[in-house]
């Protein structure tokens, strides 16, 4: 996976007046994906499918995550905090990111001519079970 941040944080003069409309004025969903593949106590699994030119509308994470591309593709994402981030994605890329009890809110825009999929492992124990198991090796 290649990441190139083509606006910095801070900055929304890029910005167009729909995406900070909506990131500013409608609900942002809790849900990390289009459709729920499995949940139990300790992990949701979650789908995302992109065709070309599709769009992910703004979403927040509040707990750990975990991502994998099963595609190869072309990617978009912007950040609350105005980052705008170009993603170039192989099949199998994964990626982890840590909540650290701040919200993250972000979309992701298919710019590729492939469909994207993906699959978000959330993790509903933030900090207390993962450090709980920390040095446990089985």
């Amino acid at each position: 996976m290649e990441c190139v941040e083509i606006n910095p944080a801070g900055n929304f003069d890029s910005w167009e007046s729909t995406k900070l409309w909506e990131l500013q004025k409608k609900p942002i969903s809790d849900s990390l994906g289009q459709k729920l593949l499995f949940e139990n106590g300790n992990v949701r699994v979650w789908e995302v499918v992109l065709l070309p030119n599709e769009r992910l509308p703004f979403r927040k994470s509040n707990a750990d995550c975990c991502w994998i591309s099963m595609t190869r593709g072309l990617a978009i994402s912007r950040a609350n905090n105005g980052k705008i981030t170009l993603i170039r994605l192989k099949k199998g890329d994964t990626t982890f990111w840590q909540s650290e009890n701040d919200p993250t809110i972000f979309d992701l825009e298919n710019i590729g001519e492939q469909l994207l999929l993906f699959h978000i492992m959330e993790f509903k124990s933030v900090g207390t079970e993962s450090a709980r198991f920390e040095g446990n090796h089985f």
